[in-house]
């Protein structure tokens, strides 16, 4: 496999590679990265020197640009973590580059997938695209729940979804769609819940929690999605979408106490801000369909206080990373608040 990693120097896509190289020494990995404010080659320093590890600046809305990588490297598979994600951002101003990266973005890969005739492509998405779902319901979203995003970020991730769509039935340009619900673990830009609290109660400041804290969402390790991911370049089948996730609700406060308690702080540090809007209530995904494939999770809920303890202690012992990943935090906060 010659694998092309749209946004592989972000979270989610650095954890990948990570998972592939150590997995499959013999693939050749390229990393295609726009190196936006989330995207952080740092993340990927211990593997820099590998022989196939590569890395290539560019833009996925650039087809020119995506063509003349997959040419130069020979690229087989295509799998897309490119992405605008900060939803406050997709709120608040900006939502021009979500619609840019998250719709158009996509359309420009499977036009590069068509045109090169990969073998492979894997869109990866979120279960955000799915809406909401009430606190008090035991429902879950499928891959037949109907796609009604609430935010900007999630509609623009939607637009990309229905391409994917639109180009199987259209074109059969082999793609396949995956929502997962939320990740966490080590590399993990401070937008994010978990980094950003453990980050605010390193340093004894406020952890501010939205509303009454007790909105819903269902928490998987990265390299759980990575593993999943990894199934489906390898068995999942073209045309057809797939959650992802571990069944492990939890409530952003429960989240907060977690973190506060693994920390030694004081539940002082917890305090009730107003809520954003459009605040969804709950996520949960029911992953039947690519466990029947033979995925199996590690980090399952049982898993997960030492899943977090683990995703704590790295934050902790990589003081260096942090300081520069709050630095380029700082700066985005700014700019969001003109």
């Amino acid at each position: 496999m010659r694998l092309l990693v749209a946004g592989g120097a972000g979270f989610i896509g650095s954890n990948f590679i990570h998972y592939m190289l150590d997995k499959y020494p013999d693939y050749e990995i390229i990393n295609f990265d726009a190196l936006t404010y989330a995207g952080n080659l740092d993340n990927l320093e211990t593997v820099q020197d590998n022989p196939h590890y590569h890395f290539e600046e560019g833009n996925i809305t650039d087809l020119t640009r995506v063509n003349e990588v997959i040419e130069k490297h020979k690229i087989t598979h295509l799998i897309n973590f490119a992405a605008e994600t900060h939803v406050d951002k997709s709120i608040h101003g900006g939502i021009k580059d979500f619609v840019l990266t998250n719709s158009l973005g996509v359309q420009m890969l499977l036009d590069a997938t068509r045109i090169n005739k990969l073998t492979r492509m894997v869109n990866v998405s979120t279960d955000e695209v799915y809406g909401a779902l009430a606190l008090d319901s035991d429902d879950k979203f499928t891959e037949d729940t109907p796609i009604m995003p609430n935010m900007p970020y999630a509609a623009a991730k939607a637009g990309g979804d229905l391409m994917c769509n639109a180009y199987w039935v259209t074109h059969k340009t082999p793609v396949i769609v995956t929502h997962c619900s939320n990740n966490y673990g080590p590399y993990q830009f401070p937008e994010k819940l978990i980094p950003f609290f453990i980050f605010k109660a390193m340093n004894d400041e406020a952890c501010p929690v939205y509303g009454d804290g007790l909105n819903v969402r269902d928490w998987i390790h990265a390299l759980d999605h990575a593993s999943a991911l990894d199934l489906l370049l390898h068995k999942g089948v073209d045309g057809e979408v797939y959650n992802i996730g571990v069944d492990n609700e939890r409530n952003n406060l429960e989240i907060t106490r977690m973190i506060l308690s693994i920390l030694g702080k004081s539940e002082d540090l917890l305090k009730f801000v107003e809520d954003r809007p459009g605040h969804d209530r709950r996520y949960a995904i029911d992953s039947t369909k690519i466990l029947d494939l033979g995925w199996k999770p590690e980090y399952t809920p049982d898993q997960f206080e030492r899943g977090m303890k683990e995703t704590v202690q790295w934050y902790l012992d990589n003081a260096d990373w942090v300081k520069k990943i709050r630095a380029r935090m700082n700066e985005v906060n700014q700019h969001i608040a003109k």
